[in-house]
């Protein structure tokens, strides 16, 4: 049998022209198909992600693939159908409002590699900028990292125009403190995932933000 990722794209490039309940309705046994392959590849690269995260092997791709359904309460967009495939690795624990890791692949213009934290509450973000600026020199380090840099740009969703309140306008930390959330982004093409290998080669570019998380996680959890 052929690599099933091209018939994956296939599907998908398919579905967006066709984004219905009823043609979805009629191709549900194809991608049920694909799906179970992708998750076959997930529980592949948990494995080897595993071998520098000893937590992740207790997560199954079942676990760490979000599903395919579209919430569409509060959109405008009532498309039902996703246009991508994707996973969360949360070594701690999906909704624990801990740094993790992510993967999309679709054809909605994103393929990618992500790590870090996504728009944390608070309290928690207010934790992570007093962590970064009592600790710059280590974090500082971590994100110098020549080969993180050149696989992961960093990647927050929105930053604030002024420095948050309590803090001088002139604080030499000012862009890491606007910021709302922490993360690093690796935009693959669909070549990356046409690659029968891609598990392994995700897990081997995860394992670079590993510290970048590490550093996040252990803010969270540090006691004031």
């Amino acid at each position: 049998m052929s690599y099933y990722v091209n018939r994956l794209y296939d599907f998908l490039k398919r579905l967006a022209a066709n984004n219905n309940r009823e043609w979805f309705a009629a191709h549900k046994a194809e991608y049920e198909e694909l799906r179970a392959l992708w998750l076959d590849d997930l529980d592949r690269m948990i494995a080897a992600m595993s071998a520098w995260c000893p937590e992740a092997a207790s997560i199954p791709a079942k676990r760490a693939a979000y599903r395919i359904y579209r919430d569409t309460r509060f959109s405008p967009d009532k498309t039902p159908f996703k246009l991508y495939f994707s996973a969360s690795v949360d070594p701690l624990g999906r909704g624990t409002e801990h740094a993790g890791y992510y993967l999309q692949m679709g054809v909605d213009g994103v393929n990618g590699l992500f790590g870090g934290l996504w728009c944390p509450p608070a309290p928690v973000l207010r934790k992570l900028r007093h962590a970064i600026v009592d600790n710059i020199e280590e974090w500082e380090e971590i994100n110098a990292n020549p080969e993180l840099n050149r696989h992961f740009k960093i990647w927050c969703s929105s930053a604030l125009k002024t420095i948050p309140k309590g803090w001088p306008k002139d604080h030499p930390q000012a862009h890491w403190l606007r910021m709302r959330d922490y993360g690093r982004d690796a935009e693959v093409g669909e070549d990356f995932f046409l690659d029968p290998a891609w598990p392994e080669k995700a897990a081997e570019l995860f394992r670079l933000v590993k510290p970048f998380n590490d550093f996040l996680n252990y803010s969270i959890d540090e006691e004031l």
